[in-house]
């Protein structure tokens, strides 16, 4: 019953319509299809758990199977599981290499003020310098610097960009 009353309605609106109000109709109905499918969102590529990069986009290789960073969640100096097993990966080829000294830079995403995010990147680098301290790696062959927000990988401003800047890369000093 319900159906049919809706059905009638529709009808007599339709009939309300004249031909050229009916184009006009029509006319709006395309343009809003259109501008609709024009505001999609691009999907982004990279992967991503929580706020944490993932992937490899952006990773080097300080030698085969070695990559030369690791990535933080946001406002947080705390090494993942993936960051430990990155680390421990380069205390083993560091260990192999006992003459090279290296230094570690720490870096943030765009948000928040240059202090911070230069103490957040230092906090970043030191973190790391202490793990790898930890797998037998001395100290004075460690160096760490900051660069904040400074230096980022991924210009973008989005969700994606900032997980790929919120990083700590080691790299050969000698």
């Amino acid at each position: 019953m319900l159906k049919f009353t809706i059905n009638n309605v529709i009808r007599e609106q339709l009939k309300m319509i004249s031909g050229t109000n009916l184009k006009k109709f029509l006319l709006i109905v395309l343009l809003g299809v259109a501008l609709s499918a024009c505001a999609t969102t691009k999907k982004q590529s990279g992967k991503m758990q929580g706020d944490v990069y993932t992937g490899n986009d952006t990773v080097e290789y300080l030698a085969t199977g070695v990559k030369d960073r690791v990535f933080f969640a946001t406002n947080k100096s705390t090494l993942t599981t993936a960051s430990r097993d990155t680390l421990r990966k380069q205390a083993a080829w560091m260990r192999k290499k006992s003459k090279l000294k290296f230094t570690i830079e720490g870096h943030a995403d765009e948000r928040g003020t240059r202090e911070y995010n230069l103490a957040l990147g230092e906090r970043r680098a030191n973190a790391v310098k202490d793990y790898l301290m930890t797998y037998g790696i001395n100290g004075n062959r460690l160096s760490v610097i900051s660069y904040g927000k400074e230096r980022p990988v991924n210009s973008g401003s989005n969700p994606l960009a900032w997980s790929q800047n919120r990083r700590s890369v080691t790299i050969k000093a000698n």
